[in-house]
């Protein structure tokens, strides 16, 4: 849909969102905005999911009130961004992200080297339709409007969303230059919602795929964090393989997709870790993450052992270091999410080792990272259909186990000694 297309707007009775479905932070929000004379909605993926008649994870409301005002009308909120600034508004664990309409990006505020489209600052502000078209995908920008609850479509996503579609929003061979994260969020979106992305899309997404180097780091994580919790990251990555951006992003996952046949592939891992998730117990962050190691690590074993003798715990310690410090510094890990990667794959290390003496055991079963990493040791299990009988035994040394407080000596009171009289000067 072109920018200057009329815009297609649902009434009430024409969609399928009811007010109240919408969250009660939300919707407190939207009344407050309203009520201040602020044109306000939703948009995003709530938007999105609510037409699918699909919970929405959470809630992106949009005004055309500056954070400022949006800061001054909510005590409970902060403002929030760099790139691009906006409101959390918090209610207890619910927390609603506060955006005001965007327009295109000023020129002279991009810290860019010159023919270069990565867009660095995103504060020039604009009008609902200026905002659909700043948005990633189609999808993505529909339009819940509170004044009257119709849902207002600027580019094209309904007849998106009923055919399944992942498409940019514009030029996808400029809005990947501009922020090449979303090339990222294409493959997400498309496994999420078991949805295929669009021929132009995917074709530009290969084009350039290099350019996911030039993204910040620290967003891309989150959003390969994002994609490892979803529930649905085997088929995420199955698209990244597809779009050419698995070997440039993550090179330790695509070096494994031919392993030996007595080495999973990182498919079958995906899909372990998927079931997994949808369990709906949380997954420890270092599982998620070393996940996406621990194919490396266990090539880079096999590759070790491959001799026929006997390798030495310290060189299978030195390869988690190296895997570790490459995958943390390209990524910019913290101190403290590298430390428990790295803990929780040695830890690993230590469990496929053949055989342990009663006391190394209990160390092990002691350990802050035995449990992240026997859930690594089970998923590679499932994957490979191998390792049962060990998975057993460790499984059985922790219900076996002492626990901390029951193994805890507590040291016995200081002695005090007698109090000395003090004597007495007469003068």
């Amino acid at each position: 849909m072109e920018a200057s297309a009329a815009a297609t707007i649902l009434p009430r009775p024409e969609h399928p969102i009811a007010w109240r479905q919408i969250s009660p932070g939300a919707r407190k929000v939207l009344r407050r905005l309203r009520q201040a004379g602020r044109n306000a909605g939703l948009v995003g993926g709530s938007v999105r999911d609510l037409m699918l008649q699909r919970a929405p994870k959470d809630y992106d409301v949009v005004t055309d009130a500056r954070p400022e005002d949006v800061r001054r009308l909510f005590r409970n909120s902060r403002i929030i961004g760099r790139r691009f600034r906006l409101a959390h508004v918090l209610f207890g664990n619910e927390v609603i992200e506060v955006s005001t309409f965007r327009g295109a990006p000023d020129p002279d505020h991009q810290r860019r080297s010159p023919g270069d489209l990565l867009v660095t600052s995103d504060n020039t502000y604009g009008t609902p339709r200026q905002d659909a078209f700043r948005r990633d995908f189609t999808v993505n920008a529909l339009f819940y409007r509170a004044s009257d609850r119709a849902v207002v479509d600027y580019t094209g996503g309904l007849e998106d969303l009923d055919r399944g579609c992942i498409r940019v929003i514009g030029d996808p061979n400029l809005r990947f230059r501009e922020d090449p994260v979303r090339m990222l969020r294409a493959c997400e979106f498309a496994a999420r919602l078991d949805f295929e992305i669009e021929d132009e899309t995917l074709a530009a997404a290969f084009e350039h795929r290099r350019e996911i180097t030039k993204a910040s780091p620290h967003r891309l994580i989150e959003e390969l964090i994002q994609l490892l919790s979803s529930g649905r990251s085997a088929a995420a990555f199955d698209w990244m393989q597809r779009s050419g951006l698995l070997p440039v992003a993550l090179p330790e996952v695509d070096e494994v997709q031919q392993a030996p046949s007595g080495t999973a592939g990182f498919s079958q891992l995906a899909g372990r870790l998927d079931e997994r998730v949808d369990t709906g117990r949380d997954v420890p962050l270092a599982v998620l993450l070393s996940t996406l190691l621990l194919p490396r690590i266990v090539v880079g074993r096999e590759r070790l052992e491959a001799g026929g003798t006997g390798v030495r715990r310290r060189r299978l310690l030195q390869l988690v270091e190296d895997v570790a410090a490459d995958f943390g510094t390209r990524y910019a890990l913290s101190a403290e999410r590298r430390r428990r990667v790295v803990r929780t794959l040695e830890t690993f290390q230590r469990l496929c080792e053949p055989e342990h003496s009663p006391h190394s055991v209990q160390q092990l079963v002691r350990r802050e990272a035995f449990g992240p990493a026997l859930e690594l040791f089970a998923l590679l299990s499932a994957a490979t259909g191998s390792g049962a009988e060990a998975l057993e035994f460790w499984r059985g040394a922790t219900e076996s186990a002492p626990s901390r407080s029951e193994t805890h000596t507590p040291k016995p009171p200081a002695r005090r000694g007698r109090r000395r009289r003090r004597r007495r000067r007469h003068l």
